[in-house]
């Protein structure tokens, strides 16, 4: 019986659109489900991020990798990982035993590295933003960097206040979503103290190396914040970046 031809592929729609995007888009289907290799995919994706969400941050691992940069560890009132998620408002709050750990003085700028929802991305981003933005800060008096666990961005306003610093960068794991896990953000206020509002502060979101900001180039874009911030004494909705756009590359888009 001679061989019958099969047809030809039909043409895929969505391929170019999947192109310019990490969203799941026109996965197709097999029977009344998405296919074999798009469920596993979307359990692996799953698997990542709830992984992030409960690894416990290395502060040795991270205390190393800023590479002799003084440093103290702090922790929140969170006690351990399931109160933290269940209780964000104890993330907010610095351990009262941590206060005497920080060196308050006339600090320009105080970083704060917390783990937040994904201390992967704290540990893989931070010390390279670090690195990166400390040389734009010529004469810029910075005090050690702070390691916070179980750490939520505000918890970086009564730090910074109890450092005595005039700004205060919160560099903190992201919430994971299903295409980056490892995303960081940086949270900067101006003379941070408790009680301060999110709109008081500034955010450069989406730092990570699955085709987000680079550490570097975020370093450009906190160094003229920073700058900014200092010069008019404030952050929040009314200091808006006007730093120039960052060179990036267009989507390639074939077919």
């Amino acid at each position: 019986m001679p061989a019958v031809a099969s047809d030809p592929p039909a043409h895929d729609p969505w391929g170019r659109l999947r192109q310019t995007t990490p969203a799941r888009i026109g996965l197709g289907r097999s029977g009344d489900a998405p296919p074999v290799g798009a469920m596993l995919d979307f359990q692996l994706a799953h698997a990542r991020a709830r992984d992030a969400v409960h690894t416990p941050l290395d502060i040795q691992a991270l205390a190393a990798a800023l590479d002799g940069l003084p440093h103290v560890s702090v922790r929140s009132l969170a006690p351990d990982r399931s109160t933290y998620l269940r209780r964000p408002d104890l993330g907010r709050r610095l351990d009262s035993d941590c206060v005497v750990q920080l060196p308050a003085g006339a600090w320009d700028l105080a970083f704060v590295l917390a783990d937040g929802l994904s201390a992967r991305a704290v540990q893989q981003h931070a010390p390279k933003l670090l690195r990166a933005v400390l040389p734009k800060l010529p004469g810029w008096k910075v005090a050690p960097v702070v390691i916070a666990t179980q750490g939520r961005v505000a918890l970086g306003d009564e730090i910074g206040g109890a450092l005595g610093a005039e700004l205060c960068a919160v560099l903190i794991g992201e919430r994971p979503g299903l295409s980056v896990a490892d995303s960081l953000g940086v949270y900067l206020t101006y003379q941070p103290r408790a009680g301060r509002r999110d709109s008081e502060r500034n955010c450069i979101s989406n730092i990570h190396a699955s085709g987000g900001l680079s550490p570097e180039a975020a370093a450009t874009k906190l160094a003229w914040l920073l700058a900014e911030a200092r010069h008019r004494r404030l952050t929040g909705v009314n200091l808006k970046d006007d730093s120039p756009v960052l060179d990036a590359a267009p989507p390639v888009i074939e077919g």
